[in-house]
């Protein structure tokens, strides 16, 4: 093999090994309330684990009733202790189903959103 071929045999092996994390967002990995739960009381706050760290100042958390009504999160915060949380502080929540609601930027600066569902007794 020629030097030529060996270091573009190098460069594809780097590429292909490096090309799956160069690709990865970030994503949700857990939520407190957990999606789908149902919660009495109802929570003070709405805790969102990701798999990277966040850009805090692009973040936003929602919470949507079940007849559209939208109440915004009072604070949105990173935990002090995980910068790949986020923690939303949550007004009274009445009884019934509510979606959340997120959009935030991980640090590659990619943008990501998504939603869940839980249920107040």
């Amino acid at each position: 093999m020629t030097m030529k071929n060996l270091l573009a045999a190098a460069a594809a092996a780097i590429i292909t090994v490096a090309a799956p994390s160069a690709l990865a967002h970030a994503r949700l990995e857990a939520s407190t309330p957990a999606a789908n739960s149902v919660v009495s009381p109802a929570p003070a706050q709405v805790r969102l684990q990701f798999n990277e760290p966040l850009e805090l100042p692009f973040s936003k958390v929602k919470l949507v009733d079940e007849k559209g009504g939208v109440v915004d999160a009072s604070r949105v915060a990173a935990d002090p202790a995980d910068p790949r949380a986020l923690v939303a502080t949550t007004p009274g929540l009445h009884a019934g189903v509510w979606r959340v609601q997120w959009t935030t930027v991980a640090r590659d600066g990619h943008k990501v959103k998504g939603e869940f569902s839980f249920r107040v007794q």
